[in-house]
């Protein structure tokens, strides 16, 4: 459901081991910071995961719509492709024992 067209990845199984939500208060008002930790991601997965959560955070969608869109494994199902504004990628870490070879 969250995989973009383009993507190149073999599968479009990805497992996402943590996803953590904060309000922080700024002083322009609050704002949601959104964590996510994976293995790895496809292809604007998480831009279509938050694309989705806005629809639901603004009301415009029941919380319900996610579990139909899960469910139909079409990317048309989802929310839209959340802009790539506020999107970090801010940690990467890598399995010492793959190197090991």
């Amino acid at each position: 459901t969250f995989r973009s067209t383009l993507c190149q990845a073999k599968s479009p199984i990805k497992s996402i081991d943590k996803i953590e939500i904060v309000k922080i208060a700024t002083p322009i008002g609050p704002s949601i910071q959104v964590k996510f930790q994976a293995r790895s991601f496809l292809h604007n997965q998480v831009r279509s995961i938050m694309g989705t959560l806005e629809k639901v955070g603004s009301e415009s969608w029941p919380p319900e719509r996610v579990k139909i869109a899960l469910a139909a494994k079409n990317r048309q199902e989802c929310g839209p492709v959340a802009p790539p504004v506020g999107l970090y990628l801010t940690k990467i870490e890598y399995e010492t024992d793959v190197f090991d070879h």
